[in-house]
């Protein structure tokens, strides 16, 4: 990376633990030169049952399967707890009547503040019930909630027994939840009566209903207890989801909960041993679940907390992600518990009931740390200035991205707007792999650039390889790679290590393959140019190409399909599908058929996954040997005819036309 030294802009606020570039250059070369000296001192402020083994044991890893076998381990010969950290810490400390939780809900006016005493004591009977039911130490727990304080209480009971949870977002289907529970085999499922998202009622018991009637029909997975969280404030009754109840399965969290002990022993677990594990699209069609270590992970989520949005201890920080994706669980569940933060948990939508419930919720709370992803800035940005400035937003100091990259337009209207020109913006790039923020300014260390995730973060040593596989020197784009291992990143794939080694470490001998494109300025910027793999960003959620292909071919009048991405204003990137039906229909076909379609999808993985586009494909652009040029796909959705390029290498190459007139204008 290039080492010049720029002064910060005027407008950049300066911050208290890195507050100039020289100092963060400092730090981070301290940090790839001794990283038992840089994160040992970290980890120092945490409580460990044992402490790790000093030297060469303290960390050990292999990037290169021509070494064998690929692994990565931070902390050795340590013990600790990853809920204790969060909760217990902080009370024995005097601390129990801070609040870690304003909860808002859905609706204006419902809203609750928890204190760490209040957490503590709610997760302890948790685990007790937890352990009642024969959950312990390495048991999975699937969490299927939305997002209400006993959301991240269960994640933490979880990592108080050492079992490992799974929160699976409430919004997938039931075929993709009980995809799910099938490849974790969990001895519990919590979830919860209903949830309202803007004027919309979801019943969450009723999907978890229809996975596991999946998996009984398919005889592949027994869950023993279902356990329910009445929400009230969902506007569905209880006695509505009462009669669904299956006896000797399913029970109500208020029936059982209330009456546990509120103190519940720790598990101590080793450094190493799983805490979660978080199933994210792949290139195929099964998810995979990506599984994330106890104490690195710790460190990591807490390390960029701390520095990354210049945490203080006034501070009151929002992060409008859901636990159900990587970002909840590092930006809401664990990084602010750990460094005893107050923030909002936030239940809604930022538009419901209107575009300006963000900014009013900052005004109430005086946030001053917001972090949420681009698509909801372009999409407050579409709703106009006027939702914004009626709000005072004067608390706020530090803006955060998250999710994809960020276009330079919506960047500067949400520095200009948003923070009045003169806050901080920190556009994060990392992944659910990765489990911390991987490459990121650092408000008041770093100037800022529109549209780009700028420097490494403390360890991270990323690399650019061109289409050879050589390092790219000084500016220049090619594959982003990181060359060494950080404490917070995944360990494995659950139950396929293998699919781990050949999806992160077989492209590139000896370096993680991110799956992204980037492009690295004279500054040594970094600019993420998005997937270079068949995965598409939607609204900041990855969808895989192969899963949504999956769905399609399901309906029974679909007899191929491709999916590619396609650029979109506000989410990014958008789904766009080429069909080709079964033999005997005409094209193109009754609208009927393609409401079918898009119902198929949203049946099969969830409405994130609903394709923008249905192109009709009475044959697809196919090499001689049958492989689907998505090449030529991705420009004919695009529009961009005219960069076709080569297309004499097709097995027919009359279908370009014919899909071109099926496009229409």
């Amino acid at each position: 990376m290039a080492t010049t030294v720029h002064q910060p802009p005027e407008h950049v606020v300066k911050g208290a633990h890195v507050d100039s570039l020289a100092k963060y250059q400092d730090m981070y070369a301290q940090s790839l030169k001794d990283p038992e000296g840089f994160w040992g001192a970290f980890a120092e402020q945490f409580h460990w049952n044992k402490k790790w083994d000093s030297g060469e044991n303290f960390h050990k890893y292999n990037f290169d399967l021509n070494k064998g076998s690929i692994n990565v381990s931070w902390f050795n010969g340590g013990e600790t707890n990853v809920c204790y950290n969060c909760l217990d810490r902080h009370v024995k400390e005097g601390n129990g009547d801070r609040p870690c939780f304003f909860w808002e809900g859905n609706d204006v006016g419902q809203e609750s503040v928890t204190t760490f005493k209040q957490l503590l004591d709610q997760v302890c009977q948790i685990a007790n019930y937890m352990k009642s039911q024969g959950v312990g130490k390495g048991d999975d727990v699937t969490i299927y909630m939305p997002m209400i304080p006993e959301l991240p209480a269960t994640m933490l009971a979880c990592a108080r027994l050492g079992a490992v949870f799974s929160v699976v977002f409430a919004g997938f289907s039931a075929e993709s939840l009980a995809g799910r529970i099938s490849d974790s085999s969990p001895k519990m499922v919590v979830t919860c009566s209903a949830v309202k998202r803007g004027p919309k009622h979801i019943e969450l018991k009723k999907i978890v209903d229809e996975a596991l009637e999946i998996l009984d029909n398919e005889e592949q997975v027994h869950v023993p207890r279902v356990l329910v969280y009445d929400h009230k404030a969902s506007g569905v009754s209880r006695d509505a989801i009462h009669a669904s109840l299956v006896e000797g399965r399913d029970v109500w969290w208020q029936d059982v909960i209330g009456d546990q002990p509120t103190e519940c022993e720790v598990t101590w677990v080793g450094a190493e041993d799983p805490l979660f594990k978080l199933y994210t699209s792949g290139s195929t069609g099964k998810p995979k679940g990506v599984v994330h270590s106890t104490a690195g992970y710790m460190c990591g989520a807490a390390a960029t907390f701390k520095y990354v949005f210049d945490y203080k201890p006034d501070d009151v920080y929002w992060c409008t992600a859901d636990c159900g994706w990587i970002t909840g669980h590092s930006y809401v569940t664990f990084g602010p518990l750990l460094m005893g933060a107050k923030q909002i948990l936030f239940e809604g939508v930022p538009t419901y009931p209107d575009a300006g419930r963000c900014w009013e919720v900052c005004d109430k709370y005086n946030v001053t740390l917001f972090y949420t992803a681009p698509t909801a800035i372009r999409t407050l940005m579409a709703c106009g200035d006027q939702h914004v400035t009626k709000h005072k937003r004067t608390s706020l100091r530090i803006l955060g991205t998250v999710g994809e990259p960020i276009n330079p337009e919506a960047w500067r209207w949400y520095h200009e707007v948003v923070g009045n020109s003169n806050v901080s913006i920190v556009d994060t790039w990392w992944q659910t792999e990765t489990g911390a923020h991987m490459i990121t300014p650092l408000p008041g260390a770093t100037p800022m650039k529109p549209g780009s995730a700028t420097l490494p973060f403390f360890g991270v040593e990323p690399a650019i390889l061109d289409d050879k596989g050589s390092e790219v020197q000084g500016p220049g784009q090619g594959y982003l790679v990181i060359k060494r291992p950080w404490p917070s990143m995944m360990r494995s794939v659950a139950g396929d290590h293998a699919r781990f080694e050949q999806t992160y470490f077989s492209h590139y001998k000896g370096y993680y393959f991110t799956g992204d494109g980037a492009r690295r300025d004279e500054d040594g910027y970094y600019w993420i140019l998005g997937r270079v793999d068949d995965v598409i960003n939607v609204s900041g959620h990855r969808i895989g190409t192969a899963e949504v292909e999956s769905a399609l071919v399901g309906h029974h009048l679909c007899a191929e399909a491709a999916v590619v991405p396609v650029d979109h204003p506000i989410k990014g990137q958008a789904i766009y599908a080429f069909v080709t039906l079964m033999n005997g229909i005409d094209y193109p076909p009754d609208e009927s058929v393609r409401k079918e379609l898009v119902a198929q999808v949203r049946k099969a993985i969830g409405p994130i996954a609903t394709p923008d586009v249905i192109h009709w494909a009475p044959g697809l652009p196919k090499t001689r040997s049958g492989k689907i040029m998505r090449r030529v796909l991705r420009k004919i959705a695009s529009r961009e005819e005219d960069q076709l390029g080569d297309t004499s290498t097709l097995a027919d190459p009359g279908v370009v036309k014919v899909l071109l007139e099926l496009r229409g204008k």
